[in-house]
């Protein structure tokens, strides 16, 4: 397991387009979520550790903020074929085991992950109405220990970024093991 940190894609970028295949048996592109206020689009994968932590939380964000206009999708870009637990079969048992209620698409050519430039699992980009990088970052600042988060990054900058402020603190990248490469 290689830790890594996101690389922070710059704030006002503006969203790369996808299309990719969900495990719900639809494709899914960037104009999929064109009725969210906010878009987070989160890298993840079913085997590392970091990803499978963030899994509930990610899950409670989406139950909080849905009504609010928050759409949340998960992308796996791995290499299925070094690391079978990310193939696209396991990624549907996944998301059938968790009851994931966002998307889950497979970024199999990695051209995605690439465009975005994610490096770690998760890596977490928030999206504004217009589709401008408003934060490349954490979820929050203890992985491992849920309840001993005092700090809710992503929760904050949905807050700000639905309230029309700007996010008054300084953006901690992601962590988690590394996007794994063809």
């Amino acid at each position: 397991m290689a830790l890594m940190h996101s690389k922070g894609m710059p704030v006002g970028n503006p969203a790369p387009p996808f299309s990719l295949p969900g495990v719900d048996g639809n494709a899914w592109s960037l104009d999929s979520f064109a009725d969210a206020q906010l878009l987070v689009v989160v890298f993840t994968c079913n085997h590392c550790p970091y990803a499978i932590a963030s899994e509930d939380r990610l899950l409670e964000i989406q139950s909080d903020y849905e009504s609010r206009g928050v759409r949340l999708v998960a992308i796996s870009s791995n290499n299925a074929e070094k690391y079978p637990d990310d193939s696209f079969d396991e990624m549907k048992k996944r998301a059938a085991d968790k009851a994931f209620s966002f998307p889950y698409l497979y970024d199999e050519s990695q051209e995605v992950a690439r465009a975005y430039d994610a490096v770690c699992t998760p890596d977490i980009f928030v999206f504004d109405r217009d589709r401008k990088l408003v934060y490349n970052g954490r979820i929050d600042n203890n992985w491992q220990h849920p309840d001993q988060v005092d700090r809710q990054d992503l929760r904050a900058v949905l807050d700000a970024a639905l309230e029309g402020r700007a996010v008054e603190f300084e953006h901690v990248p992601s962590m988690g093991c590394s996007i794994k490469w063809k």
